[in-house]
C-alpha cells in the first residue's frame, strides 16, 4: 500500500457531475452508487468536504435539493462561492452589481448594493442576456479600477439534458471587453481550496480532491498540494480529456491511468463503457480499500 493513501484523512468531493446531474423538474438527478457512496465515506470515518462552485440557487436550498435526493449532507458541509464572495465583499467595503441567478440573491441581502464599485458574476442561466451583460460592461468600463469578481470560471457543466454553457464564458467576455483580470471566488482558486480543507480541519497532504473538471477540480487542487482524482461522470469527454485505449496490457482496465501528467482515470475491473456511470461508487471503494489493512486496490496519485 502507498503511504500516503494511508495518511488519507478526509475528501472534498465536488457536487454537480459527481454526486448528481442537474436540470430537470426535479432539479436533477443523482448519479448511480452516489448516495450510498457518500455513506460509505461517513461510515469509514474519513472526514468530507462538498466543495461546489454551485450559483444558481443559495446554500440552505442546494442542500435542501441535495437531502431531497436522499444524500446525507449539511449546510456545514459545503463550501460554495456566494459565501465566500459575501465575506470578501464586506471586509473590502464592495458594493456589487450581480449578474447572478435570481435564486442566488439572497445570499447578498445584508450586503450594501447601492452606487456599485464592482460586479459580482456567477451562473446567472437565463439572465445572461444582451441586456444583462451589457449592464454590467457599463458598470465595469465606467470604474476608474474595475473589479470583477468571478464565482467561479467553469467553461461548461452538464445538465440532463444535455452541456451548458458556464459562469467562465460570460467572465471572459467582460475580461476583454473591460481590459480586467477577474478575481476568481471558488473552484480552481487556491484560496478556495484552502478554505474547504480548513473547514474540514485536514491538511491538502492528507486530503483528496474528487471531480469531473480536469482544471477548476484536479488542477486547481493539485495547486494547493493535494492529490485529486477525475471522474468519468458529470462533464467529462473522452474526446476532450484524451484517449486512454493506448494501453496493449491486460491489466490496463484494473488500473487508474494518469493523463497529461495531472488526471487520474479511474476504472472497474472489467468494465464495460455503458457503466462508467458508476466509476465514482468504484472510486470510494478504492479509496476505502486504499486506507484499510488488507486493501488490494489503489488510488494512484495525479502528478503535478
Amino acid at each position: 500500500m502507498a503511504a500516503w493513501a494511508r495518511a488519507v484523512r478526509g475528501l472534498l468531493l465536488d457536487v454537480s457531475g459527481v454526486l448528481y446531474d442537474s436540470g430537470g423538474e426535479g432539479g436533477g438527478v443523482p448519479i448511480a452508487g452516489s448516495v450510498e457512496a457518500v455513506r460509505r465515506i461517513k461510515a469509514a470515518g474519513l472526514k468530507l468536504q462538498f466543495c461546489t462552485n454551485e450559483t444558481q440557487a443559495t446554500r440552505e436550498k442546494f442542500v435542501k435539493k441535495l437531502q431531497g435526493m436522499g444524500f446525507d449532507i449539511s449546510m456545514a458541509e459545503v463550501t460554495a462561492p456566494a459565501p465566500a464572495a459575501c465575506r470578501i465583499l464586506k471586509e473590502r467595503s464592495l458594493r456589487p452589481h450581480l449578474l447572478v441567478h435570481n435564486d442566488l440573491v439572497p445570499e447578498f441581502a445584508e450586503i450594501d448594493k447601492t452606487n456599485p464599485n464592482c460586479v459580482v458574476i456567477g451562473d446567472a442561466a437565463e439572465n445572461f442576456t444582451y441586456a444583462n451583460l451589457n449592464e454590467a460592461f457599463r458598470v465595469l468600463i465606467g470604474m476608474e479600477k474595475p473589479v470583477l469578481i468571478s464565482l467561479g470560471r467553469g467553461r461548461y457543466y452538464k445538465e440532463t439534458d444535455g452541456l451548458k454553457l458556464d459562469v467562465g464564458a460570460y467572465m471572459k467576455a467582460l475580461e476583454y471587453a473591460c481590459d480586467v483580470e477577474a478575481e476568481v471566488v471558488g473552484k480552481p482558486a487556491k484560496m478556495f481550496f484552502e478554505s474547504a480543507l480548513a473547514e474540514m480541519g485536514v491538511p491538502p497532504q492528507q486530503a483528496i480532491m474528487i471531480g469531473d473538471d480536469i482544471v477548476s477540480d484536479v488542477g486547481g487542487a493539485q495547486r494547493c498540494g493535494m492529490r485529486a482524482l477525475q471522474v468519468r461522470t458529470g462533464k467529462y469527454r473522452q474526446e476532450v480529456n484524451g484517449s486512454s485505449s493506448s494501453s496493449s496490457s491486460p491489466n490496463s482496465r484494473r488500473q487508474p491511468r494518469t493523463l497529461k501528467d495531472t488526471e487520474v482515470m479511474l476504472r472497474g475491473s472489467g468494465a464495460a463503457c455503458e457503466r462508467w456511470k458508476h466509476l465514482f461508487f468504484r472510486a470510494i471503494s478504492w479509496l476505502l480499500s486504499c486506507t484499510a489493512p488488507l486493501g488490494d486496490n489503489r488510488l494512484k496519485q495525479a502528478r503535478n
